[in-house]
């Protein structure tokens, strides 16, 4: 039992020895490695820099004609922004900080400036006078309401892609002249939907002159403008769709009464009268159809 545990014991020394100069030798590897990577690098600075005729640089940044030149500059593409008399583009970096922040703003544009605003409300009236409480779900509502904002606002937004981020895309136009063909059909939509009278205080609050005309008042006044008669025309349908259940819930409570069963709530009378209107009348396509052709 000895002689095999003083085996086992020596078989395993020796393995650590050979482990142990296995490690070292790959150090020295390394070691050599890095140290021909860093006098490489040295020689490659003192031929590269200075006054020498070598440079790391084959064209400088001044030497593009065209957008498509200036891409085939190999130049550095950290935080920086190259620009020279419109002939220039933002840095790659700087552009990826630039796509993160638009879409951390993109829920409240959508939300602001389309017709989300108006259609959510009005489904969840829809929802809260059938009394079915979480029936559609508020996924179902969400995901609904976004897909008809896409169906409403696609003509737009195929109208900003075409007129405004292909051409600056291509190198066309500038950034402040993409950003200003872009607001334009936004601009003419949140227009259309917004009630004179809105606009008119917001004109009167920010102390401006407006003569009734799309080009005379500013966007900052008109996406509140926008926003306040969205509220006040989705709360209309809302009362409009109410009305027909709140006689329902009128006729039941008057027949419980009259029958003597007023422990009995009318609201679970009531609800499957609502459900069955509804069902008839097929009140999914008049909501969402007619909803829709308010935009229009």
């Amino acid at each position: 039992m000895k002689q095999v545990w003083e085996g086992g014991y020596g078989t395993m020394r020796k393995r650590a020895a050979i482990l142990v100069s296995v490690i070292a030798l790959v150090w020295c590897i390394c070691g050599i490695t890095v140290f021909a990577t860093s006098e490489g690098a040295a020689t490659t600075r003192e031929r590269t820099t200075g006054e020498t005729e070598s440079t790391t640089v084959v064209n400088p940044p001044g030497s593009s004609e065209t957008p498509d030149d200036l891409k085939e500059l190999n130049i550095a593409n950290n935080l920086t922004v190259t620009y020279n008399d419109g002939n220039g583009s933002i840095a790659g970096a700087l552009r990826i900080l630039l796509v993160l922040t638009g879409i951390s703003l993109a829920p409240l544009l959508l939300i602001m400036l389309t017709s989300f605003t108006r259609i959510i409300i009005v489904l969840h009236f829809t929802r809260t006078a059938l009394n079915t409480q979480t029936a559609p779900p508020n996924n179902v509502l969400i995901g609904l309401a976004l897909f008809l904002t896409f169906f409403i606002m696609s003509p737009i937004i195929t109208q900003i892609n075409e007129e405004a981020i292909q051409p600056f895309e291509a190198g066309q136009i500038t950034q402040e002249e993409a950003l200003e063909i872009g607001v334009k059909p936004l601009r003419e939509f949140m227009y259309k939907q917004t009630k004179v009278k809105d606009a008119k205080m917001f004109v009167e609050i920010a102390g401006d002159e407006w003569t009734g005309e799309l080009d005379d008042i500013k966007t900052s006044v008109l996406i509140p403008s926008f926003v306040v008669s969205e509220l006040r025309t989705a709360f209309i349908i809302g009362f409009v769709i109410y009305v027909p259940f709140i006689v329902i819930d009128m006729v039941v409570a008057s027949t419980l009464m009259s029958m003597g069963m007023m422990m009995l709530p009318p609201t679970t009378i009531s609800m499957p009268f609502k459900i069955l209107l509804f069902v008839l009348a097929d009140g999914w396509n008049l909501v969402i159809v007619n909803l829709v052709r308010t935009f229009y």
